[in-house]
């Protein structure tokens, strides 16, 4: 994904030649699409899970045949792109089913999908592992990988269309990048969509120099890049592929390879096996090991003699941001945290503690400073250990980091907060009460701190039929046994409660929309896996919703968000995770109030104009979340115009009585348009679909403009619909709404027009 902004013009039919204009939505049509705001919402992108390794690997070895020993050799050398090669490929044939692409298509996107990154084996371990960004020389490493890819496959590899689908993966659609000579429909399909999977699989997923982004906020990433680098029909094609059942589309997928890939085709003398097990949990002391790593405070690692990393615990995670799923298997090295020593000079390997510990065995304690969370510094003491097997051979190092600084981090004092809860009397979590409490401090507190915080919400499916064939005695034991997964399945600082009958939250600490996901998709595996003896050797399955702190909200509205995806997880039907909201990582701009303005005057308080790079029809449905979450009321849609009445968003959170809410009258406006993206000097585009709003945000009593208050909350009014529309502000200066020769002088007069004409 690039990260600079391509120029953007209208379209223009002569600049497009051949190409024929894409249609933009009439007015009656975008009035249509503003009339359906107060029906249900569509559904919601479901978390995928992942396969099982042994699953995982049957599904290479029918696929691959011999070839998987090239996987195998990738998987080895780097699990994490074996992984999102596997990912990639079952995303695609999902989708290429649904496009209803032949057999012979569907194999060669598959194979191609799979080992598409096998040349990453070549990459030095030194730029493969580094936790910042890439220098441009190690940038050209990673482009050099794509060609190994194919010189790799070539050696191999009979089939032409998958070496021609490899080659061109890293092709830009209008031809800017990539190192190939094709571009647009030139590009093979199968290299467009492998394309477009790969980059939505790579921002959801962890790594180490990056946090997955939220699935809605990848989505808006893929749109914002729509024409550049990817075909825009099919990111428009894969956002609606990803609103159905990706849990189910991905099994049905891998039970398709299992039943009709025969593997003595793929290779006569291939033999199905699975991998080795790796060392599992096998006597009740690992168990109590596993679980005093997981909840200790400090960071604790565990390094072999080769430097590689096995145990990255969640003291670990919280200290540096960065998650054990990315960091696992990789290798150690004191610049992947900033190690500094006590001279704040950066630690050379040869002094780290760890390189130190192996080399003479004896352990080291040592006052270190480290790069935490949001970069900022952080000083611990590090205990080194070494590991010894009873010949005195060093296997490894145990390597504990103490947070020695002064300030009480934000898990400390919500630990705090959670002991002190009032416990549910059935459950011995806390209750409704206390979670109203802890929510509302939960939200200011990570707000302040600039963190991440998600909130889970669940309840039991069909748990009526439970109470009515087996006795609320029985449903009393279903629901205690969800609340102690949900418990087991805390961390420091985090929060569960019962909501109220069979229904849970989960506040998550420090916690992004993908993390929690992955985490209620974890829970939902174990409850529904989970024999309860009070229902006959049954189990119970439950549904979730998942969101994430985005900004201007309210707890009020993550609560509204969460349990919104809850009831999307219902639809969809049952026993699913489904995660709403792109989060906190967006780039928002502040709304601001309009200079010389005079509080009581009639003009809005604030004024903006909106651009989101999605369709109009994605963009409404955004709308739609943020009318059900912040309880608007729609007051009338006409044409292209919509105006919402919203109560003040800190409602809530009021403290005196002298605090009035604030009720405002938002007026919108969106226009469909389509624009040429191109990248910057090349005078390439593609023609592509945004949608632009035109927003006015005024107080609906007089006497509140007179408010100092009123523009802070209008703000947040202002900030929390940009979220939910994944849009950015085009313009802040006042002179730009009365610009006669600009866009907006344009479209002021033809909303001019239309208004005398009615």
């Amino acid at each position: 994904m690039s990260e600079s902004t391509s120029p953007q013009v209208p379209v223009d039919n002569a600049v497009l030649g051949q190409s024929p204009p894409l249609p933009v939505a009439r007015i009656d049509q975008i009035g249509q699409l503003l009339g359906e705001l107060d029906r249900t919402p569509v559904r919601a992108a479901a978390f995928s899970e992942v396969l099982g390794p042994q699953v995982d690997n049957q599904l290479v070895q029918v696929r691959l045949g011999i070839a998987s020993g090239l996987f195998a050799a990738l998987r080895c050398r780097y699990a994490g792109t074996a992984a999102h090669g596997l990912r990639v490929a079952l995303g695609c044939s999902s989708w290429a089913v649904r496009r209803g692409l032949d057999t012979h298509q569907r194999d060669v996107i598959e194979v191609a999908a799979l080992l598409h990154d096998v040349g990453i084996v070549g990459v030095p371990d030194q730029v493969l592992f580094k936790p910042g960004p890439l220098e441009p020389d190690e940038s050209l490493l990673f482009e050099q990988a794509r060609r190994m890819s194919v010189e790799i496959l070539r050696t191999a590899c009979a089939e032409s269309a998958i070496l021609e689908i490899v080659e061109n993966i890293a092709a830009w659609y209008d031809g800017s990048r990539g190192g190939t000579r094709v571009m647009g429909a030139q590009i093979p399909l199968g290299a467009r969509m492998i394309a477009v999977v790969e980059a939505y699989d790579s921002m959801t997923t962890d790594h180490v120099f990056r946090r997955a982004m939220s699935q809605e906020r990848a989505l808006g990433e893929l749109f914002q890049a729509a024409g550049r680098q990817f075909d825009p029909e099919l990111v428009r094609e894969f956002a609606e592929f990803q609103a159905g059942d990706q849990t189910a589309a991905r099994r049905e997928t891998a039970q398709r390879w299992l039943r009709s890939l025969d593997p003595e085709a793929a290779d006569s003398f291939w033999q199905l096996q699975g991998p080795n097990a790796p060392a599992g949990l096998t006597s009740q002391t690992d168990l109590f090991q596993a679980k005093l790593l997981d909840h200790m405070h400090d960071a604790v690692l565990f390094i072999d003699a080769a430097l590689r990393i096995l145990q990255w615990n969640h003291g670990a995670e919280r200290l540096t941001g960065i998650a054990s799923s990315s960091i696992c298997l990789r290798t150690w090295a004191p610049g992947l945290l900033n190690m500094q020593n006590e001279k704040g000079d950066q630690v050379a390997d040869d002094d780290c503690p760890v390189v130190s510990t192996l080399r003479s065995g004896v352990q080291s304690l040592r006052r270190l400073t480290i790069r935490g969370r949001g970069g900022r510094a952080i000083s611990v003491d590090s205990h080194a250990m070494p590991v010894t097997a009873p010949d005195g051979r060093v296997l490894g190092t145990v390597l504990l980091l103490h947070d020695a600084s002064s300030e009480i981090s934000l898990e400390e004092r919500c630990q705090s907060l959670h002991e002190k809860a009032t416990r549910d009397a059935l459950t011995q979590v806390a209750n409704r009460a206390e979670f109203d409490r802890v929510h509302e401090l939960f939200v200011s507190t990570h707000r302040d701190q600039q963190m991440p915080c998600a909130l889970i919400i669940c309840d039991i499916d069909h748990f009526k039929q439970v109470n009515d064939r087996f006795g609320h005695q029985a449903g009393d034991e279903a629901i205690k046994a969800l609340a102690a997964v949900l418990r087991n399945s805390c961390r420091s600082g985090d929060l569960v409660a019962r909501y109220g009958g069979e229904e849970f939250v989960v506040l998550c600490a420090h916690c992004d929309n993908a993390s929690a996901a992955r985490r209620a998709e974890q829970i939902r595996k174990t409850i529904a896996q989970q024999a309860q003896p009070a229902l006959g050797g049954r189990s119970i399955t439950v549904s979730f919703g998942v969101t994430e702190l985005q900004p201007g909200d309210t707890p009020e509205t993550m609560l509204r968000r969460a349990d919104r995806a809850l009831l999307l997880a219902k639809e969809q039907g049952r026993n699913r995770v489904v995660q709403l909201g792109i989060g906190a990582d967006a780039d928002f701009r502040t709304a601001s109030v309009l200079p010389g303005q005079r509080p009581w005057s009639a003009t809005p308080a604030i004024r903006q104009v909106l651009v989101t790079p999605v369709p109009i029809a994605v963009a409404i449905e955004k709308l739609r979340g943020f009318v059900a979450d912040h309880k608007a009321k729609i007051v009338k849609t006409e044409g292209n115009e919509v105006q919402l009445h919203i109560d003040d968003p800190t409602r809530g959170r009021l403290r005196r009585a002298a605090d009035r809410p604030v009720a405002f009258r938002l007026d919108l406006r969106l226009a469909e348009e389509h624009v040429i993206r191109s990248e910057k000097g090349t005078g390439v585009g593609c023609p592509v679909a945004q949608t632009r709003i035109f927003v006015s945000i005024v107080p609906m009593r007089g006497r509140d403009r007179r408010r100092a208050d009123s523009a802070e909350r209008a703000r947040q009014v202002a900030a929390s619909l940009r979220s939910y529309l994944m849009a950015t502000q085009e313009k802040e200066e006042p002179e730009v709404l009365s610009d006669e020769t600009g866009l907006l002088g344009r479209v002021g007069r033809l909303f001019q027009a239309w208004t005398a004409g009615k």
